[in-house]
């Protein structure tokens, strides 16, 4: 009987770890960089759905970033994946970004 309770419990951990994984990846946006505007800490990006955000379709939005030095690790052109947050006064602010592989 313990065995099956060991095995059960092995199993749900796995699943769990999974999902997590999967909503983890289900966070990233894939774009372009369309503009950088580093005075005013903002990124024009370039993107395709972004169901972390609630939006369904492709499309070029102005972004915040969180960090400034986030804007210097890309450059026009790039292609890119990255998350973002929507605040409620500030609109949408990019905390991560990365080239994309």
């Amino acid at each position: 009987m313990n065995h099956i309770i060991r095995i059960t419990a092995a199993l749900a951990l796995t699943v769990g770890l999974a999902t997590g994984t999967l909503a983890a990846e289900g966070a990233a946006i894939s774009g372009e960089v369309k503009k950088i505007d580093e005075g005013a800490g903002k990124i024009t990006l370039k993107h395709g759905p972004a169901k972390s955000l609630g939006m369904e379709e492709p499309m070029t939005m102005v972004y915040r970033v969180k960090d400034p030095a986030l804007l210097k690790q890309v450059k026009v052109g790039d292609k890119v994946t990255f998350e973002a947050e929507e605040a409620a006064s500030s609109g949408y602010t990019v905390t991560k970004i990365q080239k994309a592989k």
